[in-house]
């Protein structure tokens, strides 16, 4: 084994920058160098792959990062990190999947990378993609949105095809493409940078023709078809339908798109819906012909007639466990599973959870299907759209035919002749017409624009696209039958996409240019428009990034006068890179906003954008201020947590600002629109609050994983990142730690924080790791024996309640004590990770070596339990909750403290200031940091104590760390949604019903579009108000002034005037001495003296909530006031 340590910090052959506290290696050149393909180790197959280094102190896992030319065959080389932890290494071994890559190719998923997906898909549909080889043929705009998405899927290989050259007529949507590339061929040009969004990723291109042998040599799995013409897309439709391959067609014209799929005559859906199979407690099941069983919640199951069900921990009608029932469902809260007179009386305990089973499809090919269409509506206020589509499609390659060109652009002449066509064949060689609602304005509208090409359009079509390949490769979620077609002609101006204005025709394009496409569909006069727009975008991540591209691409912000703002607080981690398509891996540890800004820029260097890095907080309103709000056209939220939300819709609604929120949810996305006056605000509805968890089922009656999984997270922070935390605010300064804790809300409170902070420093704090090792055992013992036997003491297994029926019933499982086993996996996992854990609190040298400490631990004496008397334990969250209010109200009489009493019971600084200590925060992404080690191995194994069905480290990440799953596709679409709208709001729509919200669910697959509610309206007193509207009132003026103004203006008392929590005026406190004198002072003076602070020069408004009374003395709902003091 060589160890020349040449992994230096900095960029790496595989293209990934790393610091000096990675784990990386270098492996040698006759086991690297066949697997780089085209001379590009960038690409190399076993780049960021694991294998783990075992030395005489440990062992290592190290990824792959770099290319050794001075080793021999079976040598690898450590950078300094991963060399220190194992010191003199004398052997390595690969992972078995890694030597079989280097060998046989076996596809090994990335979970840094793929995360986020891993939790849309599951690990045998990414070990599926991770084997497909996927053809791609049509590089325009279109094409490279599928093509992206599908790389950044992590599919096996993927073969952009186009025998086509780069035109101007490509650049509105292509942002791979600039007018230096025109005239070169466009897959060559998309190629390069797609190689480069996955390096799991093989991509290549081709111009050759696509014929049997073509796709038999490049072992195609999906063919995905785009700018083909009718006759070629039957030709090779009926082929992949003959050969089993997997066939997709997808195309985009204007505002118009087409996808098509053919999964062969027999496609399993491994899972039709995407859910999470569902899980209950079981609390009862008869013992008769039936067999009715009854679940732990009074909330509705969900299961539906013939779901099939299986049981785990049934005790007594045990010959049900792991078995598979075809259910009735009698009730939403019951469900039988047949004759259970055979098996034994139900005596207790149990889970049911749902199985998914598998759906047989029938595809009819392309040309079957063309005849014979099944059709999915997109638009539910569009019913006959899809069939006006499918046959303008077609009605578009006949054109071409006979006229040997597409239609003119808004040319009336050639849309007549369109129409003919398609009313040719709305009747030929049929019965009856194909339709009966034959929409002549549609119909013309298609031909008008289809030569245009916007980048929403593709954003949406090759989002949808991109998630059927998937579909098709895996089996994962229901495919579309088998044509979707969708538009979005209320993009156009309102009279023409409502049919009130045929003679309109936009200002065509008279010079060649990047927009060409786009003008095509909107006319040169609206592109300047959209150049001259000043767009917000908050956050830069996954929806950010998609927003951006759709934004250059569209133009906004790209002349003199125009803007973009991108803002976010993050960095780039690693595991960003598999939906966030502008970030790259050496961009890791640099700030979101300022790379999205810069990789924008090189798809459209006219955009000017500005990127920050300062989240969008009262705290930075110095920043974003009147000026750049006022200053803006629109705002799109790409943002990830509802308070954040919140706070930009209050601005947008203060600023009268058109808004638009979108989020995604692995295939779930949405998109709500807010217009100033028109509709409601993002914040006028909220969704319920997830259900939590009662308290004390968390604590000691826990019967699903995912209580365990939340106790394990709570207790993680309870161990390792208050105490450390308080414990360094201490060391830090003693003096305001004791004033900070002096104002805590209890004694209770201040009692456990001293407690912790006395416990961090005392003498009883580990010296070395034997010690760490100690303490874990007896933690070991505390929480998985002790706390168990004094639960057990408190309610024995026979324990009957005051009605006479068994405690450990219903909902509750009755536990048991785990005695610690050295040689059990679960067991010694818990002690490795908090042995470490508590090192590293205490800057004591950690160690990953399960031998040594195997051996510390297996010596380590624990004191025998016994249970104390006296011990309350709750037994339902009412008692809990009532001993918590006497305990709140015992306290609340010493409410606070004196900071001197308090730094007495504290340690003596001068003893312990030169003590060291550092918290955890937590960290679900690092696998080298013992968080999702110690919370995994915790919650199984409490798990264990309540005969709880166990759940792998991938699912208790994604529940411990709150994990959103995701995926690029979703991510794609719903971009693609948001800019279509802000087409609508640069065209200044008035009417509501032009605008859309949107639900979109990419797995069942199903689409909803409904008008956006209008906001609540209110009156005072024949004056209607919504939460749009204000009183404004301009210039400083007295107190005195302001009352006269309302009563003038508006013939109303005002009775109190507040600004927040800040009272500033009422009636009464106008008879205290003094205070009459403020209605000579200026509003702003008597603010600052409320409040106790001084306006801001920023601030140029107030916001001064009123109460008034009508001229009858009655209380009336007014608007808030907009203070303009300037």
């Amino acid at each position: 084994m060589l160890f020349s340590l040449i992994v230096a910090v900095g960029y790496t052959a595989c293209g990934t920058l790393h610091s000096r506290f990675d784990m990386v290696a270098a492996l040698n050149a006759p086991q690297f160098d066949p697997h780089t393909p085209n001379g590009n180790p960038n690409k190399n197959s076993l780049c960021n792959r694991r294998m783990r280094v075992q030395g005489p102190s440990g062992s290592v896992d190290v990824a792959i990062v770099d290319r050794c030319p001075v080793c021999k065959t079976g040598d690898v080389d450590l950078n300094e990190a991963a060399f220190a932890k194992i010191e003199y290494c004398i052997e390595y071994t690969m992972s078995s999947t890694l030597q079989q890559q280097m060998s046989v190719e076996t596809p090994e998923i990335d979970e840094s990378l793929f995360s986020r997906q891993l939790y849309v898909l599951g690990k045998e549909a990414m070990h599926q993609l991770a084997r497909a080889h996927v053809l791609i043929s049509g590089m325009t705009g279109l094409g490279v949105e599928i093509a992206k998405n599908i790389v950044l899927g992590g599919v096996k290989s993927v073969i952009v095809h186009d025998c086509g050259k780069v035109d101007y007529s490509d650049l509105s949507s292509q942002y791979y493409f600039n007018e230096d590339n025109i005239g070169q061929n466009r897959a060559e040009i998309a190629l390069e940078k797609l190689s480069e969004l996955n390096s799991y990723v093989t991509v290549t291109c081709s111009m050759e023709t696509i014929d049997e042998a073509f796709l038999a040599k490049n072992k195609i799995n999906v063919l995905v078809l785009t700018n083909a013409s009718l006759d070629n897309q039957i030709k090779v439709g009926d082929y992949c339908h003959q050969a089993g391959i997997k066939f997709i067609i997808a195309n985009t014209n204007g505002l118009f798109g087409q996808i098509f799929c053919d999964f062969g005559e027999e496609f399993q859906v491994l899972d039709t819906n995407g859910e999470n199979p569902t899980t209950h407690v079981v609390t009862h099941i008869t013992h008769d012909e039936y067999g009715v069983v009854f679940l732990g919640t009074d909330a509705r199951h969900g299961f539906e007639e013939g779901t099939y069900v299986t049981f785990q921990g049934v005790k007594g009608m045990s010959e049900i466990n792991n078995k598979e029932f075809k259910i009735t469902v009698p009730s939403p809260y019951t469900f039988g599973i047949g004759d259970t007179r055979n098996f034994g009386n139900y005596e207790g305990g149990g889970t049911v959870t749902e199985v998914k089973k598998p759906e047989i499809i029938k595809f009819k090919s392309f040309s079957q299907s063309l005849a014979e269409p099944e059709m999915l509506i997109s638009d539910f206020a569009k019913m006959s759209m899809p069939s006006n589509l499918h046959l303008a499609y077609q009605a578009l390659s006949l054109f071409q035919q006979r006229q040997g060109a597409a239609p003119q652009p808004w040319d009336e002449a050639d849309a007549n002749k369109f129409l003919e066509i398609v009313e040719e064949l709305n009747t030929k060689d049929r019965e009856k017409p194909f339709t009966d609602e034959l929409n002549k304005h549609w119909i013309k509208l298609f031909s008008k624009i289809c030569t245009g090409d916007v980048c929403p359009m593709q954003a949406v079509i090759g989002g949808i696209s991109a998630q059927e390949a998937m579909k098709a490769v895996t089996g994962k979620f229901m495919p579309i039958r088998q044509f979707f077609y969708f538009d979005a002609i209320e993009c156009l101006p309102e009279k023409l996409h409502q049919g009130c204005d045929e003679d309109y025709k936009p200002s065509l394009p008279t010079n060649k240019s990047r927009y060409y496409s786009q003008e095509i569909v909107f006319g040169e006069d609206f592109q300047k428009t959209i150049c001259q727009s000043k767009y917000f975008v908050v956050g830069s991540g996954a929806i950010g990034c998609e927003m951006l591209k759709n934004f250059v691409m569209m133009g906004i912000g790209c002349s003199k006068e125009g803007a973009i703002y991108v803002t976010d607080m993050d960095s780039i981690e690693k595991s960003n890179l598999n939906r966030q398509f502008l970030f790259r891996p050496w961009n890791i540890g640099q700030m979101k906003s300022k790379v999205a800004a810069e990789a924008v820029k090189q798809m459209n260097p006219s955009v000017n954008i500005t990127a920050f890095v300062e989240g969008v907080l009262a705290e930075t309103e110095h920043i974003y201020d009147d000026n750049f709000f006022e200053g803006l056209t629109g705002v799109v939220n790409a943002l990830d947590n509802v308070k954040a939300r919140e706070y930009i819709d209050q601005r947008c609604v203060f600023y009268k600002k058109p808004l638009i929120d979108s989020g995604t949810l692995g295939t779930k996305a949405s998109v709500q629109v807010v217009v100033p006056d028109l509709t409601e605000s993002y914040s006028s509805t909220r969704d319920p609050p997830d259900a939590s968890i009662p308290m004390c089922l968390l604590h000691n009656f826990p019967n699903l994983i995912e209580h365990t999984i939340q106790w394990a997270r709570d207790n993680f922070a309870g161990l390792f990142t208050n105490p450390a935390q308080q414990t360094e605010e201490f060391l830090k300064d003693p003096k305001e730690f004791a004033e900070r804790t002096a104002k805590s809300l209890s004694e209770y409170d201040r009692n456990e924080i001293i407690q912790n902070v006395k416990l961090t420093l005392g003498q009883e704090r580990p010296q070395n790791f034997k010690d760490c090792i100690k303490w874990s055992r007896n933690l070991f013992q505390e929480q998985f024996h002790n706390t168990i036997g004094q639960l057990l003491h408190n309610f024995p297994h026979d324990q009957v309640t005051a009605k006479g029926e068994r405690f450990w019933s219903g909902n509750k499982r009755c536990p048991h004590v785990l005695e610690f086993d050295v040689n059990n996996p679960t067991h010694l996992d818990f002690i490795v990770a908090a042995s470490n854990l508590l090192a590293y609190i205490h800057h004591i040298p950690q160690t990953r070596d399960r031998d040594l400490i195997a051996r510390e631990v297996a010596q380590v004496q624990v004191a025998k339990f016994q249970p104390k008397a006296g011990v309350t334990i709750h037994d339902d969250d009412e008692q809990m909750a009532a001993d918590m209010e006497r305990q709140r109200r015992r306290n609340s009489i010493t409410n606070t403290a004196d900071p001197a009493d308090i730094l007495k019971r504290l340690p003596d600084f001068d003893s312990v200031r030169n003590i060291q200590v550092r918290a955890h925060e937590f960290e679900k992404d690092d696998d080298s940091n013992f968080h999702m080690d110690y919370i995994t191995a915790t919650a199984n194994l409490r798990a264990e104590n309540y005969e709880i069905q166990p759940a792998d480290r991938s699912k208790i990440k994604r529940i411990a760390g709150n994990i959103i799953p995701a995926i690029a596709t979703t991510t794609a679409m719903v971009t693609g949604l948001v800019c279509l709208e802000v087409y609508k709001f640069l065209q200044n729509h008035q009417k509501i019903e032009a605008y859309k919200n949107a639900f979109v669910n990419l797995a069942l697959p199903f689409w909803s579009f409904t008008e956006p509610a209008p906001p609540q309206q209110k009156k005072y007193l024949d004056t209607p108000f919504t939460l749009w509207d204000r009183f404004e009132v301009q210039g400083d003026i007295t107190l005195e002034q302001f009352l006269e103004h309302i009563k003038t203006k508006y013939n109303l008392t005002p009775t109190m005037l507040s600004s927040g929590l800040c009272l500033l005026y009422n009636t009464y406190m106008m008879r205290q001495p003094g205070k009459a004198e403020d209605l000579k002072r200026k509003i702003s003076e008597v603010y600052e003296t409320v409040t106790k602070r001084k306006i801001p020069p920023h601030v140029r408004s107030l916001v001064l909530d009123i109460s008034c009374e009508d001229s009858d003395g009655n209380d009336i709902d007014v608007p808030y006031v907009k203070y303009k003091l300037q």
